[in-house]
């Protein structure tokens, strides 16, 4: 293995931790955003890679690197960080094997970030496709941390960004028959704020920056609504090797743009 591609910040030499400090100043009075959402993508290629036999060591390796990533954003003062574990499509499309290791790996994740520092918890995604067990675990962590204050982490599991608005939709529409309102009153009065405050995220900012690791670059249903007007940041590195300076420099690239809003 090579055992230089899963070290985290702290192994690395004297060069990268003075570089990374510099990006620190450089960010110390910038505007950082306050929604960060990140996809981690390439887990099961670092597992190829490594010569690992299962994708099970990717999607650990990553879920370890998504427990550093939230220390970076909040040490940054980003208060809120989306992360898209795993979709509604990830459990009828993957291999069984797969989505068992998966499923314990979030379990842990969850439970993990429940206890650390401050963090407030909240799933977003349908908790209804989720085995049991999942969705408990979920549940538990999201009921331990509601009265934290600090940086608020949305877990995205079962989570399908069409879905949502389509659960949206419905939310409003019971919510409008429940007043005794007709449909045509309803779709005459229906506005875009209306169902982003019936979305997973409602009373959320949306996200200012989403970052993707792996090369990809597509938002794979992830959400769709709430970054109609997000900058967008593509990192090459497979998940598990990201790196603060990464990360750094995506804060850093993101407060050079002029964010115009659709104007």
């Amino acid at each position: 293995m090579d055992v230089s591609r899963s070290q985290g910040s702290e192994g690395r030499g004297p060069l990268y931790r003075l570089y990374a400090n510099r990006l620190r100043r450089q960010l110390s009075d910038a505007p950082v955003p306050r929604h960060v959402a990140m996809m981690i993508d390439g887990n099961r290629r670092w597992a190829r890679q490594l010569g690992f036999a299962t994708a099970a060591h990717g999607h650990r390796a990553g879920a370890a690197k998504m427990r550093e990533f939230l220390r970076w954003c909040d040490d940054v003062g980003v208060t809120v960080v989306s992360l898209y574990l795993l979709s509604s499509d990830n459990l009828r499309k993957r291999d069984a094997q797969e989505l068992t290791d998966l499923i314990e790996i979030i379990e842990e994740l969850a439970e993990e970030i429940s206890h650390e520092r401050d963090w407030r918890v909240k799933l977003v995604g349908r908790p209804h496709l989720l085995p049991e067990r999942l969705a408990t675990v979920l549940a538990a962590a999201e009921e331990r941390t509601a009265g934290n204050g600090g940086l608020h982490v949305n877990l995205a599991v079962g989570y399908g960004g069409r879905n949502e608005i389509v659960d949206a939709v419905r939310s409003i529409i019971s919510a409008h028959q429940g007043t005794g309102g007709s449909l045509e009153d309803l779709a005459e009065s229906l506005t875009p704020e209306q169902i982003g405050e019936h979305l997973y995220t409602g009373g959320q900012p949306d996200p200012d920056l989403v970052i993707r690791t792996s090369g990809e670059q597509r938002l794979s249903d992830f959400l769709l609504w709430q970054s109609a007007h997000s900058e967008f940041y593509f990192v090459e590195a497979l998940g598990p090797d990201l790196r603060e300076v990464d990360f750094l420099r995506a804060i850093r690239d993101y407060v050079t743009r002029d964010r115009r809003f659709g104007s």
